[in-house]
């Protein structure tokens, strides 16, 4: 497991950076998201695709997936708004994991059942302040 306190929505950004470094070896990798509204998910995800060559991230919150393409393609959904299991498979959720890539998956909470065992794990939390912000990554030994 990895740490990173983060005072700026930069420094987030920072943290997924690192990720997307550990991880750019992988041909595929799942990225479950976890966090409360605002916390700043879609900033660590645009940090994360910034390896990739990718600069216009933007929360897919009523598209569900976005799909960046940059040296990696990147998959980021959003699945705030899904009532359930069904809704995940109209939008085409298992040939995600087919693909080659990466998926960075916000709210992964609504879909415990579906998240792939392999899975990195990323919990974002408020911390102290306005900005303050707590990222726990486990599930990338190339991180420690």
């Amino acid at each position: 497991m990895t740490e990173y306190l983060t005072s700026s929505p930069e420094e987030t950004e920072a943290a997924g950076e690192k990720l997307a470094a550990a991880v750019s070896n992988r041909p595929f990798a799942f990225v479950a998201l976890y966090g409360e509204l605002g916390v700043g998910k879609t900033a660590f995800v645009r940090g994360f695709c910034r390896v990739f060559g990718i600069d216009r991230v933007k929360s897919p919150t009523f598209t569900v997936v976005n799909e960046y393409r940059g040296t990696k393609n990147v998959f980021h959904m959003d699945l705030y708004r899904l009532r359930d299991e069904d809704d995940l498979l109209s939008v085409g959720f298992d040939d995600y994991l087919g693909r080659r890539g990466y998926v960075l998956c916000e709210w992964s909470e609504k879909i415990p059942s579906a998240i792939p065992d392999d899975a990195i794990r990323v919990t974002i939390s408020k911390t102290d302040g306005e900005n303050g912000r707590k990222i726990t990554v486990e599930g990338c030994p190339e991180l420690s």
